[in-house]
This record gives structure tokens, C-alpha cells and sequence, in this order.
């Protein structure tokens, strides 16, 4: 169960990997990007290292990092459950007994991690009024 858990977590990983880059890079031409990445650099050093944050795009890479991560967790919370599930259908009495132990952890796994997430959507929201 261990490695399903493993291989699902890694697998997650890819999936957002190719997500992300495709999202940056597929549309663009490779010397339209390096010629971007030289301007903002000459820009950086004429300002002497001082430039603004664009806030609209740290808000749309802290959207796309919280929606990524969150998706994430409940497809892993989703596979991990559908799993306990079908095991404790499947198991003796016994079987069972262990089964309902491991929803403890489980549990409290789902709270951790749904409520940092909460957390965290609360400090951006609340952040994003000042």
C-alpha cells in the first residue's frame, strides 16, 4: 500500500510538472523567450537591483500553486480512502479491526491537510484587501 501511495504521490508530481510547463512554455518561441529573459535582465540592472512585484501575477502563481496543491490532495485523499474502503468491504473481522485504526491517522491526515489549506486561502484572501 505503501508503494501505491508512493507512485500515486509521483505520479501527481509529473502531472503537475507537464501542467506547469506546458502552461509557461508551449506557446512561446524559444528566442522570444530568451530575448524576454535578456530585456528583463538589462531592465534589472539599470534599475540597480530595485524592481516592483507585479501583483497580479504573484496572485495567479499563488492561485495556480494552491489549486495545484490542493488538487492534488484530494485526489491522493480520494485513492487512499476508495482503498481503506475497499479493504475494510473485503477484510474478516479481525482485518477490520486493524482497518478502522488506520482511519484514525487518516482522519486526522484529512484535517491537517484540508485545514492548511483553509488556513492558507484565509491569509491570501486577507492579505489581498491591504
Amino acid at each position: 500500500m505503501v508503494k501505491k501511495i508512493i507512485f500515486v504521490i509521483f505520479l501527481s508530481i509529473i502531472l503537475l510538472g507537464s501542467i506547469g510547463f506546458s502552461k509557461t512554455y508551449a506557446a512561446k518561441d524559444t528566442k522570444d523567450t530568451v530575448d524576454t529573459t535578456i530585456e528583463g535582465a538589462d531592465n534589472f540592472l539599470e534599475k540597480g537591483g530595485s524592481s516592483v512585484i507585479n501583483e497580479e501575477t504573484l496572485k495567479e502563481a499563488s492561485d495556480f500553486v494552491f489549486n495545484a496543491f490542493l488538487a492534488v490532495a484530494i485526489v491522493i485523499v480520494v485513492i487512499v480512502g476508495m482503498i481503506i474502503g475497499i479493504k475494510f468491504m473485503m477484510a474478516g473481522i479481525e482485518e477490520k479491526a486493524e482497518l478502522k485504526e488506520t482511519l484514525v491517522p487518516y482522519f486526522w491526515g484529512c484535517i491537517v491537510v484540508f485545514g492548511a489549506f483553509g488556513i492558507w486561502k484565509l491569509v491570501v484572501t486577507i492579505l489581498s484587501e491591504f
